[in-house]
Parts: structure tokens; C-alpha cells; sequence
């Protein structure tokens, strides 16, 4: 294969740089636990990504403790921080990512004109800021990450003026952020081209690409990007990430993968991982995948037409362009009931992609046990949605029960326990529904401020048995918190959602204020 003579890498080969811990996080809600942000880090590292941004170290000391300790366990990926133009930002950064195999250091302003006047800097000022922060970085590490935000947004001549200043001062990666998804496919791939012909220097580096997707443009630009020459994605799983979300992972490295008729260019992704990770990402996050999701989707395989249920059994082709097991789907969905055994269970759960601790299996399958007790038929959905379960956070308040009256006539009560802190206590609520009168009975046991931003119920799979999962979101004085949880009882997955949420605030309320580092500054909109 050709290589290029500046960089010697293969001229065929895309980067891909993920920032689920980092800008995916970042969505309102989003937040995850020391434990999960590591978890997921290990299966980033494992499937196959080149880059993972760890986090914003100086962001708060949980975020500096999860990039440390991702940067030591990291196996392959290099591990990347992100900084703010200024020395303190750009040395906490340096701390937190030495210790990898491969570190890098990120650093960003943002160039627009409506970014320059946040820091009230005129051109000139601004970029001498970039050369002495960037040399800063250079200085400490050998891999250095630049980023001017708001770039789609930026005049031309002074875009090319600051990514030469910061090529000359050590920049390895020049990464061009459309932060608000403004931009479309052509114009990405013209202003890579741009760069390219016009800054001295621009064959030395990589280009990365960074698109929102506020137009549903993100994927599309991040691959017209790649067209016009940049060799580095920036994406998430699942497409997460603040406002609209950014640019998935899944899809980018899947249409490379299926289109390399007309996209020729390569990944170091294993793609038959994607599936376990996108579950995994959806659960400690609380951001359920919309059923029509690209790839990753409950329908991307499902065909329900007549017509395409008959092509389907012709050939698979007539109306699929890649086979479930591209992303490590399982192509069956054997059914399973309560005599089925423990190997059986772990045999189910490794096809979906779930590998399993023996005390993580044992609680899964204590609660298999149980659901088949009360569902005749178990499906792959149902299996996903108990091991999702397994997933907790730090449990300050627990159902222990719950029973409710409803119907047409008299008052709608919910008696109610729940254990929190280790005591129990019990009450009686009133309220318009079930769900309302078990979410009063709650804020009765446990007082707070919190308010109720989503309750969304979708059914796991068919059926009157079918299991319900529940997502609901709370905010309290900024603060927002997604619980998830499934059962058979719509009411009582969402009193354990709820729950599931509460404690996923408690957690936060312990945390600097979401959107701000230790010094009170926003870093939101970071790239």
C-alpha cells in the first residue's frame, strides 16, 4: 500500500478518535460513574479505536482520577485529555494522561468570531495565545492534539493564519470542530481541501474531522471530511453527545465498511463488537437508542412489511446491506423459559455479546428465574434488558415494595417501602394514576427538589407479559439525571427507574456543577 511520504502512514487508513467519555458525556444527564467510565474505556480499547479522549481533567478531580486511571489500564489506544488554551488546563491534562502507553494532549480555543469575543482577545492576541499553548503542550508531550472550535465558522484567511501557527508550534493533529453542526458535506470536505493547499505544513499532520449533527448532517460531513483529505473521526457510540448529539461511531466505520465500493478507506474497528458496546453505552448513560436508529437500532433488523418479509426469506440481500452479525448481532432470537439452566444462560448471554463475571451471572440469573416465573416466553430483548439491570449505581434509597390501587372509581393510592440508607420507611400516596401516586409516595419518603423532565415507557417485546422499560430523567438546580429500569410491571419499573435516578443525582450533587470546572468557567461547547 502507498504510504505518505510526510506522515508514512497509509494514505487508506482513518483514525478514529472517540469522545464518548469526554463530549458524549456532556449530554445533559449523561453523567457516569468512575466504575463505568473505565468500563467503557477497556471496551473502546478492545474493539479497536485509535484515540480515546478520557475526559476534561481539570474539569473536576473525578474527571482527573477517570483519565488517570484509564491512561495506566489502556492497552493500546492512546489516551487523550482535553485542555483549554492555558497552562494550568494544558499541565492538569498532562498529568492525567502521561502515565499511557501512548498519552496525548488536546488543547482547544474557539476561533469564530463569536468565540473570540468570549475571551475578549483581538486576532493577534489570540494567536499568540495558540502558539505559546500549543509550543506548551509540544514541550510535554510528543503527541498534541489541536482544535480552533467553531472553525466551520470561521473566517478562511484566519483559519489558515492559527492552524500554521499551530503547526509550526507542535501540533501532530489539527482537528476542524463544526461544534454546532452548521456546516454541510460539501463545505466540510472544501475546507479540508483548503487547508491542505494553502497552509504550509498541512501534508506534515492529520486532519480530523468533528461534526454535530444539530442538521443530521454529522455522519455525512464527517465522511466528506474524510473525501477531502482528513484521516482522523472524531465520533461517539450511539451518537451522544450534547444538543443533537455527534457524529456515531457506528455509522461511520459501518459505511466505510459496507460502501468501500465508492469510500475506500479502512478502520481499526472490530464492528462485531459494536452491538455490546452501544447496550453498554445506552444503559450507564440512561439515553436509550431510538428503535429507528441506524445500525444500532431495535428495528435496523427488523422487517415487518409483507413485501419485505418475503424478500427476506428469498435472499437476505433484497433488503439488507449488511448481515446482523457485522455488528455482533445474534441472527437468532432463540426463546428461553424457566427450565432453562445456568450454561444455557451464559451460552445466551455470550451470543449477545455479554461476558459475564460468575456473580454477575448468578444475580442475572436469580432474576431469569424469577421473570420466567411470571413471562412463559424469555426473548434475546428480555435477556438485555435484565442484564442491564445488573447495572447500578450506589444505592442510598431501594424499593423494597410496593402495591397500588387504580381504576375508574375511588382514590388512586400506592403503599409503598423503600429502604434508604439502610432503614426502611413506609407511607401512602394519593395521585392521578398509579405512577403518579407511586412517584408522590417516593418524594413523600425522600424529600427533594428534583424535577420530573422525561417518563418514557417502551415495551422490550410483544405481548401483554412483555416487559416494560422505563426511562425518566430529573433535574435539580442543574443537575440532570436519567434512571433506567424493566419489569413486567410497568409501575413498578418506573418507581425503580425513578429511584434509579435519584440515586444517579445524589452521586451528582457530590460533583462540581454541570458545565463547569474548578474555576467556574464553561467548557460545554468544547469542540
Amino acid at each position: 500500500m502507498t504510504q505518505t511520504p510526510a506522515t508514512g502512514r497509509d494514505p487508506s487508513r482513518v483514525l478514529i478518535f472517540d469522545t464518548t467519555l469526554r463530549d458524549g458525556e456532556q449530554s445533559p444527564g449523561a453523567t457516569m460513574t468512575h466504575a463505568e467510565k473505565l468500563e467503557i474505556a477497556e471496551l473502546l480499547d478492545d474493539m479497536g479505536v485509535d484515540i480515546i479522549e478520557a475526559g476534561f481533567p481539570i474539569a473536576s478531580e473525578g474527571d482527573f482520577k477517570a483519565v488517570s486511571e484509564i491512561a495506566r489500564l489502556a492497552k493500546t489506544a492512546t489516551i487523550c485529555g482535553l485542555a483549554r488554551a492555558n497552562f494550568k488546563d494544558i499541565d492538569r491534562c498532562w498529568e492525567a494522561v502521561k502515565h499511557a502507553k501512548s498519552p496525548r494532549i488536546h488543547t482547544f480555543i474557539g476561533t469564530s468570531p463569536l468565540h473570540r469575543a468570549i475571551p475578549n482577545l483581538d486576532k493577534d492576541q489570540m494567536a499568540e495565545r495558540i502558539h505559546d499553548t500549543v509550543t506548551h503542550a509540544r514541550n510535554l508531550c510528543d503527541n498534541v492534539q489541536w482544535s480552533p472550535m467553531d472553525a466551520t465558522r470561521t473566517e478562511h484567511d484566519y483559519l489558515c493564519r492559527v492552524v500554521e501557527i499551530a503547526i509550526k508550534a507542535g501540533a501532530t493533529t489539527i482537528n476542524i470542530p463544526d461544534t454546532v453542526g452548521y456546516t454541510a458535506p460539501q463545505e466540510s470536505a472544501d475546507l479540508i481541501r483548503m487547508l491542505l493547499e494553502k497552509v504550509p505544513g498541512a501534508d506534515q499532520i492529520i486532519f480530523a474531522t468533528h461534526c454535530h449533527n444539530d442538521l443530521g448532517m454529522a455522519t455525512a460531513n464527517s465522511l466528506a471530511a474524510v473525501a477531502g483529505g482528513a484521516r482522523q473521526i472524531e465520533c461517539t457510540i450511539n451518537g451522544l453527545g450534547e444538543r443533537a448529539g455527534n457524529t456515531a461511531l457506528e455509522e461511520v466505520v459501518m459505511a466505510l465498511k459496507v460502501r468501500h465500493d465508492i469510500l475506500p478507506w479502512t478502520t481499526g474497528v472490530d464492528t462485531t463488537k459494536i452491538m455490546n458496546i452501544s447496550r453498554r453505552v445506552a444503559t450507564v448513560s440512561g439515553f436509550p437508542v431510538q428503535f429507528n436508529k441506524a445500525i444500532v437500532g431495535k428495528n435496523a433488523f427488523a422487517h415487518e412489511s409483507g413485501i419485505h418479509q418475503d424478500g427476506m426469506l428469498k435472499n437476505r440481500e433484497t433488503f439488507e446491506v449488511m448481515r446482523p452479525t457485522d455488528i455482533g448481532l445474534s441472527e437468532t432470537n432463540l426463546v428461553m423459559g424457566k427450565h432453562s439452566g445456568r450454561a444455557a444462560l451464559r451460552s445466551k448471554l455470550k451470543d449477545l455479546g455479554f461476558e459475564l463475571a460468575d456473580n454477575q451471572l448468578n444475580d442475572v440469573f436469580v432474576r431469569f428465574k424469577e421473570l420466567a416465573d411470571r413471562k412463559k416466553e424469555i426473548y434475546d430483548d428480555d435477556l438485555v434488558a435484565l442484564v442491564r439491570q445488573n447495572d447500578t449505581v450506589e444505592d442510598h434509597i431501594k424499593l423494597k415494595s410496593l402495591r397500588v390501587v387504580c381504576g375508574t372509581t375511588g382514590p388512586q393510592t400506592a403503599d409503598m417501602t423503600l429502604d434508604i440508607d439502610g432503614t426502611e420507611h413506609s407511607v401512602t400516596a394519593t395521585g392521578d394514576g398509579p405512577v403518579d401516586a407511586s412517584f408522590n409516595a417516593v418524594k413523600q419518603l425522600f424529600s427533594h427538589k428534583a424535577r420530573l423532565q422525561l417518563y418514557q415507557v417502551n415495551a422490550v417485546t410483544e405481548g401483554t407479559d412483555a416487559q416494560a422499560t422505563v426511562s425518566v430523567r430529573l433535574e435539580e438546580d442543574g443537575r440532570i439525571a436519567t434512571g433506567q429500569s424493566a419489569d413486567t410491571d410497568t409501575v413498578v419499573a418506573s418507581v425503580k427507574a425513578y429511584v434509579n435516578a435519584l440515586n444517579r443525582l445524589i452521586v451528582r450533587r457530590s460533583k462540581s456543577a454541570p458545565g463547569e470546572d474548578i474555576k467556574g468557567v464553561s467548557y460545554k461547547d468544547a469542540g
